[in-house]
């Protein structure tokens, strides 16, 4: 590795799993000192126990509560008095709980899908924020292709679409508010990753055989540590002049 966050402390939401433990794990790879958030107990256990005791600071929080948000952010502040980068990647899908189309999207499925995906990345943004700015530091916040087209039969979670969106919106807002005080907010935004959360779309032979058309580039899901990479990329120092960007890591999903 390159040693590219070196010296800083990054805090990655969603570290329990998936694209969060794949950046969690290369930020720490790259130097980084990391915090991990996740409201999975053992999951983050198992993110932890590949890292460096004195590199990792666990801390299992609902991301929708604010209070347990700020008192979390807190810990980071109390143990390496600094933060230099955030990466949000907490969320999911909201199929479960009612998500849809518009028209079959339940409220409890509206609420609760906005509440995991859009809510924890302001709450987590509006606590660290003050820590980001002493540092000039750079957020990264986890959004979806799904945010910038529109999804068809196989991908109708309009819920999930709205707070990916959502996401990309906050953040840019954020860029350009935040510029002038040294703080750059940039956006992923993938396509189909190989996680627990698309575990729905990695059974569906249909889908699967669809891959070529959706993400003809590889003709296969993305993997966590494709989105990892970019992570990095856009939380390091090599970064330094980029700021509102959203950028795609989804196999030419988006270029059609």
């Amino acid at each position: 590795m390159t040693e590219r966050l070196a010296d800083k402390v990054v805090l990655v939401t969603g570290a329990a799993s998936g694209i969060g433990r794949a950046t969690a794990l290369r930020c720490a790879a790259e130097g980084a000192r990391v915090a991990l958030f996740d409201v999975a107990a053992d999951g983050l256990q198992e993110t932890c126990s590949r890292l460096a005791a004195d590199q990792a600071l666990p801390v299992t929080v609902d991301l929708t509560q604010p209070a347990a948000v700020e008192a979390a952010v807190a810990q980071i502040m109390e143990r390496w008095r600094r933060l230099d980068g955030l990466f949000n990647a907490a969320g999911g899908s909201g199929r479960a709980h009612g998500d849809g189309p518009v028209d079959r999207c339940t409220l409890e499925g509206w609420r609760w899908t906005l509440d995991l995906n859009l809510t924890t990345v302001f709450l987590v943004c509006k606590y660290a924020t003050p820590a980001l700015l002493a540092s000039r530091g750079a957020v990264v916040n986890l959004a979806s292709v799904l945010g910038l087209v529109g999804g068809d039969e196989d991908f109708a979670t309009h819920a999930y679409a709205a707070s990916k969106a959502g996401i990309i919106g906050l953040s840019r807002a954020m860029a350009s508010y935040y510029a002038p005080q040294g703080l750059r907010v940039n956006v992923i935004a993938p396509g189909l990753i190989a996680t627990p959360m698309s575990r729905r779309a990695q059974q569906d032979p249909a889908i699967l055989a669809r891959l070529t058309q959706l993400q003809p580039l590889t003709g296969a899901m993305g993997m966590p540590e494709d989105v990892a990479s970019a992570a990095v990329f856009l939380l390091s120092d090599e970064a330094r002049f980029i700021t509102g960007a959203v950028l795609t890591v989804d196999g030419g999903w988006t270029v059609r």
